[in-house]
């Protein structure tokens, strides 16, 4: 990693620079995301393994609530965990539990005791986040802040891509049975506990160089722990639009199908939409972040959430090929160029100490807002029908107004004077 007599040279360094130049441990965070999301199937199985062990379709479909329940309590305890014991004790943690109870859930002999493993597992599953994405803030300097977390996102995204592919793979390779599946997605787990025993420190050795010395825009931080992030009104701002534009954006998976049906649209549309998404998030973030990370963190993040909502509102024309398609393209368009600043901004939000539960509550809100919108679009749908759309949309506007006035403009500039700061990384040309 460059030291902090490197000359500076102007504008941000590009998407390799940034990976070269990085610690280990930073890289090591970036594998284990990626690890973790790929063994992430459990989800997707439970409902199958239930009901093959003889459970009736409501019994699994609790467990899978419960399986999303415990996901967004844990991005919340985990933020807790990440102070006390730290970025390796947390994700070793994590990633224990999570091997240990998802190998376990193949030999619990009742329904009662799955539902605890299966709670209890997806909560370990998701302490490690804020705990990694918190080291990973302090071992990168802000001004590259942007630029690490759209390579944290390409993780997520490769993870969750690949998932549901080595799970079936696994469960054919086993004859349509559930043992590999199980042992498989622990064994995942618990190569990334290994590979933080070995390469990702219990913390920072130093953190990021901009923390209490705040300007003056910086809220006052008077109490430790949560009490200091509720005291924050303007993070709670950035919250509440997080939250906004979580409920918004994930109704391309449960709506939009609902709707695309009603309307008699083949459903190749949708599942051709859903494809090009992807695609484009792993292919073109990357590339993207290497120019967004130099324009402002207001500019970009209203611009990343009002195109989420335009993408909506779009969806509300009369429904055929074009719509679904061009819809999408336009809120994806918002996802690639505002996924990496969101998901960096958190980091800069508040002082150092609180910096873990200023991800957390970021994560969660996240979570929260995925976990709740599918319900809430669903109520919505059933009552309103294809007018669900602008009612959404205006949901998806108001998350880009509270997103500009949230961002705290002397974070912002303390990233962007690490440009010309001593120690930041020599942009690449190419």
């Amino acid at each position: 990693m460059p030291t902090k007599t490197e000359t500076a040279g102007p504008g941000r360094p590009g998407v390799w620079a940034t990976f070269r130049h990085a610690p280990t441990a930073a890289k090591a965070i970036l594998v284990g995301v990626f690890l973790s999301r790929l063994g992430g199937f459990l989800n997707i199985f439970i409902v199958l393994y239930l009901t093959a062990r003889g459970y009736s379709a409501g019994q699994a479909a609790l467990a899978l609530g419960v399986y999303g329940f415990g996901g967004v309590a844990g991005v919340l305890l985990g933020g807790t965990l990440a102070d006390r014991l730290g970025a390796r004790n947390s994700t070793v943690l994590s990633m224990a539990v999570t091997a240990v109870l998802t190998a376990a859930l193949l030999y619990l002999p009742n329904y009662g005791l799955l539902l605890v493993a299966v709670a209890i597992a997806s909560l370990a599953a998701q302490i490690y986040r804020p705990a990694s994405a918190t080291l990973l803030s302090e071992l990168i300097p802000e001004d590259q802040q942007v630029m690490i977390f759209g390579m944290y996102r390409l993780g997520l995204n490769l993870g969750a891509m690949a998932a549901p592919l080595v799970g079936f793979g696994l469960y054919h390779l086993d004859g349509d049975g559930y043992t590999l599946l199980f042992w498989g997605e622990g064994a995942i787990a618990m190569v990334y506990a290994l590979v933080a025993i070995v390469a990702i420190p219990a913390r920072a050795s130093a953190p990021a160089e901009a923390d209490e010395a705040a300007a003056p825009d910086a809220a006052p931080e008077p109490s430790g722990g949560w009490a200091g992030v509720l005291q924050d009104r303007r993070y709670l701002l950035f919250l509440a639009a997080v939250l906004l534009n979580a409920i918004v954006y994930v109704q391309y998976l449960s709506t939009l199908p609902l709707d695309v049906k009603r309307a008699g649209v083949d459903l190749f549309w949708y599942t051709l939409a859903v494809s090009l998404n992807g695609f484009i998030v792993i292919l073109f973030e990357l590339p993207l972040t290497r120019f967004s990370q130099k324009w402002p963190f207001t500019f970009t993040v209203g611009l990343a959430f009002g195109l989420v909502g335009v993408g909506v509102a779009l969806y509300g024309l009369p429904m055929g090929a074009a719509v679904i398609i061009g819809a999408t393209l336009v809120w994806t368009l918002g996802e690639i160029v505002g996924g990496p600043a969101v998901f960096a901004y958190p980091a800069m939000a508040g002082p150092a100490r609180l910096r873990a539960r200023y991800i957390s509550g970021f994560q969660f809100m996240h979570a929260l807002g995925t976990a709740i919108g599918p319900v809430l679009g669903g109520a919505l749908f059933v009552r309103m029908h294809h007018g669900v759309w602008p009612v959404l949309a205006v949901a998806g506007l108001l998350a880009a107004v509270f997103g500009v006035a949230a961002i705290r403009p002397d974070a912002v500039a303390r990233s962007r004077a690490k440009d010309t700061a001593p120690g930041a990384l020599v942009p690449e040309e190419a």
